[in-house]
């Protein structure tokens, strides 16, 4: 067995796994984006990342490249290996097999076909097993799995931008509002890269007629658009409608929306799916959400203006927070980004916690995470 490393590397090697694993968030679900690196004497041998549509396992593509090189080396992993056989063999099998003298994972996988069997299985072969290096980054870059599994619902990334005087938009009769410069615009592109859909409310769709695309140079990502329309307000002549042959779109509605405006979206090649009402006649969120999973989709976007703003967070579905803040302040009466309550549970430190300030040119990016009672955390 190759000799132990000390904690400072294992944690370096472990950056470089998660950094890798990185690269396919967005595009492997429903599996999440584990990144792998085998590393012998100091030198990387082998390493993978999730395929896109989940498959093969970044273990197996690790190995894969390594061949030989495997034996006796140190396999760093941003997600427990598989034990169970699903669509392809176990990943442990794969890991056993090859020689790996030693494994560091980042955390256990909550999926109950896995939760600490894959460790075990390793650990009763005779490799080293260390967990817990990188834990915090993995958790949030397999967020959309874990509430998977658990929750059986997507992860939900809020995005807001804001005036210095906090307004999201003028009032009825400002033009729309152009908030974030460039650089902050070009981070807002990442995101939405690294997302399986957009999801926004109908009023925004009505309002800013935006396209939900990813436009960056040279990346083709295109996350399936999402509209909250109880009601089915959605225009048929908006640039979701006549770019939905193109581009998958689904409205989620009520159970009672006209059926003609179902048709009608129908006919110009949108999806349509009914989900019950909440107390307030609005289209259920914690439904809608578990919708989502059906479409294959892990990590939601959401760019939905104030109202879903202000629910997802009230309702504790929104699991991290992205606000932009531009330096200059409207000036003038206008909506405010964010309610009162929902700016207030932001601040309550139960429920959310600060994690960042970022600056994007004339910009600033704070984020938050959703805090939760997780009882797996930290299990060896």
């Amino acid at each position: 067995m190759s000799a132990p490393q000390a904690p400072d590397a294992d944690r370096r090697w472990m950056q470089a796994a998660l950094n890798f694993g990185e690269r396919s968030l967005g595009l492997t679900a429903p599996n999440p984006s584990v990144g792998a690196i085998l590393v012998k004497g100091g030198v990387v041998v082998g390493r993978g990342v999730t395929a896109p549509g989940g498959r093969p396992h970044a273990e197996r593509i690790a190995l894969g490249e390594a061949g030989e090189g495997a034996r006796g080396a140190t396999l760093y992993v941003t997600l427990e290996p598989c034990a169970h056989t699903g669509g392809s063999p176990p990943c442990v099998d794969a890991v056993i097999e090859a020689g790996v003298a030693r494994v560091v994972s980042a955390m256990e996988d909550p999926n109950p076909r896995v939760r600490g069997q894959g460790h075990a299985r390793l650990r009763e072969a005779g490799l080293e097993v260390v967990v817990g290096a990188g834990e915090s980054q993995a958790r949030r870059d397999h967020r959309g799995h874990i509430l998977l599994v658990t929750q059986h619902r997507p992860s939900v990334t809020l995005k807001l931008a804001q005036t210095a005087d906090g307004f999201a938009a003028g009032d009825a009769h400002d033009a729309r509002l152009r908030i974030t410069g460039q650089i902050a615009n070009a981070r807002v592109q990442i995101m939405r890269a690294t997302h399986e859909a957009i999801m926004i409310g109908v009023e925004t769709a009505i309002a800013d007629d935006p396209a939900l695309t990813v436009r960056l140079p040279g990346l083709d990502r295109r996350p399936l658009r999402v509209v909250l329309d109880t009601r089915l307000r959605l225009p048929l002549g908006s640039r979701l409608a006549t770019t939905a042959r193109d581009l998958r779109t689904l409205v989620i509605c009520g159970p009672d929306a006209p059926l003609m405006a179902a048709v009608r979206l129908k006919d110009l090649g949108l999806e349509v799916e009914a989900v019950g009402l909440d107390s307030h006649g609005r289209a259920d969120l914690a439904q809608a959400l578990r919708a989502f999973t059906e479409h294959r989709v892990t990590r939601v976007l959401s760019e939905g203006g104030p109202r879903v703003a202000a629910r997802l967070i009230e309702l504790g579905l929104a699991d991290e927070v992205v606000v932009f803040t531009a330096e200059k302040p409207l000036g003038r009466p206008g909506v405010p980004a964010l309610v009162r309550s929902a700016r207030e549970a932001l601040a309550d430190p139960a429920r959310y916690a600060r994690r960042e300030t970022v600056s994007y040119g004339p910009d600033t990016m704070q984020t938050w995470e959703r805090l939760d009672n997780d009882p797996t955390r930290g299990r060896p």
